[in-house]
Formats: C-alpha cells, structure tokens, sequence
C-alpha cells in the first residue's frame, strides 16, 4: 500500500494512519480540484459487530499550499461524533438501513467541516451525515442511494463526502513485500524460490475497503489571489497537496469506567503527500519522526531521496535484467547518484525546462508534496503511467495524483533509471528499466465517473477472500 501501517507507531493506529492521497483536476467538473485522503487501511467487509468508522479523537486535515513555500496557506478540517441510538444492544443495525435517518441504523457518525485561511476560520458544513459501511443486501439494500445521499454541498459551495469506499489501489503486497518479487520478472530474481503465477501479479486489495475524506473543490478558491489559472507555465497554477491525522498529546483512561478522556494540544501522528515515501524512502528508525514533521522541514531528509536504497536492492536482486551502473571501464554511464531525479519529481517539482509544455514546479524548498498543476486538463484517455507513459499523459502522477495512476510500476520504472536522462543528458538506463511491472492489472470494482469517483465499497455478505481476479457481480456493485 501506498502507505498503509508504514511506520511502527502508526501501525498500532489504524484510525490515524493516512493511507493514500490523491488530487486531480475532475474529470467531469474541470473547472474544479478533487482531493480525497484515505484512512483505516485493509478493511476486511465483514468487520462487525464493531465496524469501522473515523476516530473520534482524531483531527483529520487536508492542507493546501498555493505560494511555493511548503506551508499551508488553505487547511480543511474535519471532525466526527459518534452516535449510538440504542446503546443497550449490540448490532450496528436492527433492520433495513433505507435512507441516513433510518431508526433502524444504530451507529451513526457525524462530522464537521472547518477552513482555515487567510480571512479567517469559516465552518463550512455541520452535523454532515457519513453514511453507514456496506454491510449486505439485508442490512444496507440499497446501499449506492445510501452512498449518494452522503455527498453534501458546503457553504462555500465545494462537494463532500466522507465515508467508506473500495480500495483503489491495486498492489501485490504479498510478492513485493518478498524481497522486492515481481511476478512477471521472478525468474531473473537473483534468490532462489517458486516461480508461480509468473505472468501477472495477484491484487491484495482486490475486494477491501478504506475509509475516504473527499472535497471537490472550485479552482477559484485554491488559488492565491482567487483567480481561475489559465498559464500552464505560471507558478500561480501550481498547488501542493497533503493530508494528516492528528491526536490529543493526553489520554487518560478513567480506572473501572472503561471511558478515556483526550486533552492537550493535538499532535500529528500521521502525514502523507507523494505516494509510498515514509514506505520505502525512510529508514526504519525514522519512521515515526518523519510522521510527526512538516513538509517544509523535509530537507532533513533529502539524502534518503538522493541515496534511494531501493534503487541500490534492484541491481543485486535483479542482475541480469537491471546490470549495476558502475564508473568502470567500459560502463561510460557512471552510478546513478546523486538521485536528482527523484530529488526533482518528489520534493521540488518539475520545472519548465525539463518538459517544455508543463511544470509543477513549486520552487527550491524541497518537501513531500503531491504537486498539480490545474491548467492541464483531465485526459480523455488516461494512461496509468502519467507523465512517464510512452505518450505522457500530463493530467496523471507525479502532476497530482487520480486513483487508476498506477504509481508502483511508476516507482519501479523510475528507481530503475528510466528519467534519469533528465538530469544526466545522454545517460542510457537498463532496456529493462521501461519494462518493470508489478504486473497487477486493476482494481476489482470499476472507479465512479463522477465524484467521490473511488468505487463503492465491498460488502460483508458477499465477501469471498480467495477471489483471484476479481468478484461476482453482486458483490463487484456492493451488494446495491
């Protein structure tokens, strides 16, 4: 995942831990931005009688920088109540959940949404419903209406939804989480194992859920002086995108009542900007610092970015495919490294020079956001490769971020060398460098055309983990 339980602390805190980000121009709105956070990672549907739900404790926040300095210039807020209709039983439902105010529902959560910026601190929306978790046919029948009457208009007129939804992130965990396996290539693998299921990748999170946080958001309030970015070149068309959870620094625990109480300052636990950094960026003793830290504070961590040890790994356990780019004689190539490259696509953005028809540059402070640049238009036919696709696709990663962008086989491409030119002319990456994939071909259930746009959740009655490929029908729609 892309950040799912990738530090020890957070691990512990799933409610907490911020999975995924994603921020794109929408597709059937393009006068508009869509940022979605997720949240709780790995659901497994059939999680009662307790099923998931944000924390209540938890201060959930997407931040917007819009001036090139690493610093929010925009925050959205978001605060959830729980609400237990009839607390002496123990179902989540009595019935038929069929609308949002349904008597039959009987954990029900609520939240508020809050914007901070320059004019001050505006409540934009209260009391907004999240909708119940997809349970069954039984329980939640109808549950894409349940769905759609949780999308809300705040005050300001952006959309909103938050809630679970199917996981959009298509990866093989289990193969690449075994020593860097990729299933269409393990037969180059330099350490012996099988060679099972070699032609494609198995997608783990074929039939799971997550929790998402979504906001469509007008052009016009993103931008630092309210304009409508018509420059592809101009800096001012440029945002950087990121998300947190934040806890109380005090918890206390009432002896024999079994309630807590929070109190303090809140404290981030949790952040995440670009795909898979704290993952497979940060060292291990780092983890939980690098969560606690803001992004305009992230030079500090530069030379992980600049000494990718991932990219180190792949000669050594793929040596004929990805031969080692040493200064040796007849090797005129030289290491990659410093990794300038990344340094360039993950801290700073891409500036003009480097593709002559775009940039998401946000200027020499280096620090983990996702950058779009909001002139360029949604793609009519989107590569999963974005900008490094054979014909770039400017609208996809690592210009924002839309959930098909397949950001692992982006990430292998990319530690193996293949935009490495960009910042050494002439250099020639490995053949194999522009053929790396995880091999996983994509999510089971389809990605809605219009907002939130991740896919409806799966349901626990229809739940089957051994689906290899995908689910049936019923369950594919969310039992609806």
């Amino acid at each position: 995942m892309t950040s799912h339980r990738e530090a020890p602390g957070i691990s512990t805190d799933p409610v907490a831990d911020n999975t995924d980000v994603y921020a794109f121009v929408s597709p059937d709105q393009p006068d508009t931005v869509t940022v979605i956070s997720n949240f709780i990672p790995l659901q497994l549907p059939p999680g009662g009688p307790n099923f998931f739900s944000f924390g209540d404790d938890v201060l959930y926040s997407i931040y917007i920088d819009n001036n090139a300095d690493a610093k929010p210039e925009i925050t959205y807020i978001f605060n959830f109540k729980t609400t237990v209709v009839n607390p002496a039983t123990f179902l989540y439902n009595l019935g038929p959940i069929g609308s949002l105010t349904d008597p039959n529902w009987n954990v029900r959560q609520t939240y508020t949404v809050t914007r901070v910026d320059k004019t001050g601190v505006h409540v934009l929306g209260s009391n907004l419903p999240s909708p119940p978790v997809n349970i069954g046919p039984r329980s939640t029948p109808n549950y894409t209406n349940l769905a759609n009457d949780a999308i809300n208009t705040l005050r300001d007129g952006s959309m909103v939804f938050a809630g679970q939804r199917g996981e959009g992130f298509a990866v093989d965990l289990g193969s690449i989480f075994d020593l860097l396996t990729l299933r269409p290539f393990q037969s180059l693998s330099s350490i012996p194992g099988p060679n099972m299921n070699s032609a494609q990748g198995v997608d783990t999170t074929v039939n799971i859920n997550v929790h998402s946080i979504a906001l469509q958001i007008r052009k016009t309030l993103l931008t630092k002086d309210g304009s409508n970015p018509t420059n592809v070149l101009d800096q001012k068309s440029v945002i950087g995108v990121w998300s947190a959870a934040s806890r109380q620094e005090v918890s206390l625990k009432a002896s024999g009542s079994g309630s807590s109480t929070h109190v303090g300052p809140w404290t981030q636990v949790s952040r995440l900007g670009n795909p898979l950094i704290n993952e497979i960026f940060i060292p291990l003793g780092q983890k939980d610092y690098w969560n606690s830290q803001q992004p305009h504070n992230d030079k500090q961590f530069l030379h992980y970015y600049l000494n990718f040890g991932v990219a180190a790994l792949m000669p050594v356990l793929y040596p004929t495919a990805l031969p080692a780019q040493t200064a040796t004689t007849g090797v005129p190539n030289g290491p990659m490294n410093p990794r300038t490259d990344l340094e360039a696509v993950l801290l700073t953005g891409l500036p003009a020079s480097v593709l002559t028809v775009f940039q998401n540059y946000t200027g020499p402070t280096v620090a983990d956001m996702l950058r779009l640049n909001m002139v360029v238009p949604p793609a009519a036919t989107p590569n999963p490769l974005g900008i490094i696709a054979s014909t770039p696709d400017l609208a996809g990663f690592p210009n924002g971020r839309r959930p098909l962008d397949d950001v692992v086989d982006i990430y292998l491409r990319v530690g193996a060398g293949l935009i490495y030119p960009l910042v050494k002319p002439g250099f020639t990456p490995p053949a194999a460098a522009g053929l790396l994939t995880q091999g996983v071909i994509e999510p089971a259930a389809p990605f809605l055309t219009s907002f939130p746009y991740l896919p409806t959740p799966f349901s626990g009655y229809y739940y089957n983990a051994e689906f290899p490929s995908g689910a049936p029908e019923p369950y594919a729609v969310g039992g609806s």
